[in-house]
């Protein structure tokens, strides 16, 4: 069976237009940034995405302005509440936002993906594409050692990806260098360089090996497992005792490479069993953080006493997919006349809560730096909805699992309004994805349904697998050429002109043939007490960057 999308499987955005990133060359933070989800616990947290609409952080409840220009104040323990992981903490293996936390605070990237989807060098200190973006060389940050005193060198990270890329491994990191980097596809040039050699040209590459791929951290080449009892890593902080039921202790990495870093004496983890007393416990000052934050529990929270609540933009989405071979979507006037009838604004502030970037149908979120600014913003438009259907009636079944239950009963009721009957039928989230994957499974090969995409990194990973002729997600049957060979150029770009125009292509068509419906765009929160401690924000994905927060002077 196919590895399904819905698992914290991510990656995002294209790289400068030289396709040469040093630490110079990075882009200052401009915009905030992904994921949290309406389900309940961790992992339905990871599967299902929201989103913030104006990338604008929400800084209420303190007078952050003037704290966070204040100088670090190093030392003190920082406190953060999140949902025990549901499986063991294996950098390879891992997919829920608890363990992902727990690794990023003690091993690192070749580069992070930052909060604007920005590249930022952390091991590598800079990178270029060779042979037309076929081949990419990693320059290493010289001078890092693991928490044990082992020097990183390229042969180091070479082990490290060739660990990723054995299917042996069952890294959901493998969907990600799919039909992009191969199994023996990375070489040592020297000690301070690493070697990819695609499969084919790829000039979004530097964020699949980043934080975007979140299983792509730099291990040991003895590691065997074991983790949270061998925790060695370059990072920021030292693992000093883990228990499955209770939570983590870290204490500062004193041979940190970044000078001055980490600002934190130590953090500690408490897991909570539910979301609630994750809540209560910040409330009540038993944590001073979240990893995890709910919007729709956290939203009431703002401006009460020093607690914020910090919200960017992201690139998960729920697709409400059609399909293009049957009818009566074989008729693309009956797609549009779906996606017309919806109120994006009404799905934002019912299922989200108020903080998605809303959605134009096609497969470019606001955050990638390649997404069209000139495709007109698709929005409820009665009139339009009768002329498509000229008289004729529309109704069909939609077929979801239950993450989607609130969006399904939010297009179900929006669509009558506009005299499109929808039929829901709910299925358990093993039935929904289960079957066989190649004739029968629900969420391929049902008339309509929603299938919660956690963010990506880069678009291709949406628009190879979902709308490009043959995809192995391609729920909606849609087959485009000239969107397939958009798709390949886009890929091969080499300038960010180039795969802008190419962008272009790809969206528009989408947006005409409306094989998938993108309402909403996800984000995601962290609430956090700003009277205690400066620096904490959110990220797309959920992730943790620890090693810039201070104790508020």
């Amino acid at each position: 069976m196919r590895e399904l999308p819905r698992p914290f499987d991510r990656p995002g955005p294209p790289v400068a237009a030289k396709h040469v990133i040093s630490a110079a060359a990075v882009p200052a933070m401009t915009r905030r940034t992904l994921l949290a989800g309406t389900g309940g616990g961790a992992l339905a947290l990871l599967l299902a995405a929201c989103g913030t609409g104006d990338g604008v952080a929400s800084q209420t409840g303190a007078d952050t302005t003037a704290k966070a220009s204040a100088p670090p104040r190093p030392g003190g323990t920082l406190r953060a509440g999140s949902p025990p992981p549901p499986t063991a903490v294996d950098p390879v293996t891992m997919y829920d936002g608890s363990a992902i936390a727990i690794v990023q605070l003690v091993a690192e990237y070749l580069i992070w993906l930052d909060r604007d989807f920005s590249l930022k060098p952390r091991l590598a200190e800079k990178w270029e594409s060779e042979e037309g973006g076929k081949r990419w060389a990693f320059t290493l940050r010289q001078g890092v050692t693991f928490s044990d005193g082992t020097p990183l060198d390229a042969e180091t990270v070479k082990a490290s990806f060739d660990r990723l890329l054995d299917p042996d491994s069952k890294s959901a990191a493998l969907s990600a260098f799919d039909t992009v980097l191969a199994k023996g596809g990375v070489s040592v040039r020297d000690a301070a360089t690493v070697v990819f050699t695609l499969e084919r040209a790829f000039s979004d590459f530097p964020y699949l090996v980043s934080a975007g791929n979140y299983n792509a951290v730099i291990l040991k080449k003895d590691y065997a497992g074991n983790f949270t009892k061998k925790p060695i890593g370059t990072g920021p902080f030292l693992l000093e005792s883990y228990d499955a039921a209770s939570g983590a202790t870290f204490t500062r990495n004193p041979k940190y490479w970044e000078p001055g870093k980490p600002y934190l004496d130590g953090v500690q983890i408490k897991f909570y069993a539910d979301d609630q007393a994750d809540l209560l416990a910040l409330q009540s000052g038993e944590i001073d953080a979240q990893i995890l934050s709910r919007p729709q529990l956290v939203g009431p929270l703002k401006g009460i006493g020093d607690i914020t609540v910090d919200q960017v933009q992201g690139t998960g989405l729920t697709a409400f997919t059609l399909r293009t071979d049957r009818a009566p979507f074989d008729r693309k006037e009956a797609r549009q006349a779906v996606a017309y009838a919806l109120d994006r604004p009404g799905v934002n502030a019912t299922v989200y809560d108020g903080i998605g970037a809303l959605g134009n149908d096609h497969l470019f979120a606001p955050l990638f730096p390649a997404a069209p600014g000139d495709v007109p913003q698709r929005a409820k438009d009665p009139a339009k909805v009768a002329e498509l259907l000229g008289g004729q009636p529309l109704s069909f079944t939609l077929t979801y699992d239950p993450p989607s239950k609130d969006y399904a009963l939010t297009v179900q009721n929006q669509l009558k309004q506009a005299g499109i009957q929808v039929e829901l039928e709910q299925r358990s989230s093993a039935d929904f994805y289960g079957g066989d994957q190649d004739k029968d499974t629900p969420w391929l090969f049902s008339t309509a349904n929603l299938v919660g995409w956690a963010g990506r990194a880069t678009p291709s990973q949406f628009v190879i697998p979902m709308v490009k002729g043959g995809g192995v997600w391609n729920g909606s049957k849609y087959a485009n050429s000239a969107l397939d060979a958009a798709a390949d150029a886009y890929d091969a770009a080499q300038t960010d002109d180039e795969r802008k125009a190419q962008a272009e292509i790809i969206a528009k068509a989408l947006h005409e043939d409306v094989p998938v419906i993108v309402s909403v765009w996800s984000g995601t929160v962290r609430a956090y007490n700003a009277g205690k401690f400066t620096g904490i924000q959110a990220h797309p994905s959920s992730y943790v960057d620890f090693s810039s927060v201070s104790q508020v002077v």
